[in-house]
């Protein structure tokens, strides 16, 4: 399985940093993207460093000829974490000027899995409707809301219950969820 993960301006970064780990001890084989602000982001949030790893495979997002920017190259699945509203107001109207919007134009096109992890609070109205539109599309939104069932003791295992929800939402078993593999 490949899997495209994108990481977008939104505050977050763990989640993707968790993904990632999560995906490559799952042996599965990960392309990674990050817009300009993503990978701001991600070095203020200390993160960044954590994404320097020889098992994955980095994309350009200014790379419109990167196999994600064609159906006949495109992952299994593709999860944006985390996804900023602009980027996903960009996915929903059908605006792609970057691989990351392209690749997710092109999971919706070839109605395969796209993932969208919105990290915003409150949303407001445009923001509803571009989530209903993307929704209505075929993409799974899956919100940074973590769970609180495992009564978590700090910031990695609260933030664990949205990366395995994502895990499972990509078809992969998950023996890690905290409210167990129902």
């Amino acid at each position: 399985m490949r899997i495209t993960i994108a990481i977008t301006g939104a505050s977050g970064a763990i989640y993707a940093r968790q993904l990632v780990e999560r995906l490559v001890e799952l042996r599965v084989s990960v392309e990674l993207i990050f817009t300009e602000n993503g990978r701001a982001v991600a070095e203020y949030e200390n993160q960044i460093g954590l994404f320097n790893r020889n098992d994955i495979k980095y994309l350009d997002n200014k790379n419109m000829f990167a196999s994600p920017a064609s159906g006949s190259g495109c992952a299994d699945a593709m999860v944006i974490v985390p996804c900023s509203m602009g980027m996903i107001g960009r996915i929903a109207s059908g605006c792609s000027n970057d691989l990351i919007s392209r690749a997710a134009d092109v999971m919706l096109k070839e109605g395969l899995p796209l993932i969208v992890v919105p990290r915003e609070v409150p949303f407001n109205t445009i923001h509803l409707r571009n989530l209903c539109e993307l929704g209505n599309a075929g993409a799974t939104i899956c919100p940074a809301a973590p769970s609180f069932y495992n009564n978590p003791s700090n910031i990695e295992e609260l933030c664990s219950s949205v990366t395995e929800r994502i895990i499972r939402l990509l078809g992969l078993k998950s023996n890690q969820l905290p409210w167990g593999n129902r």
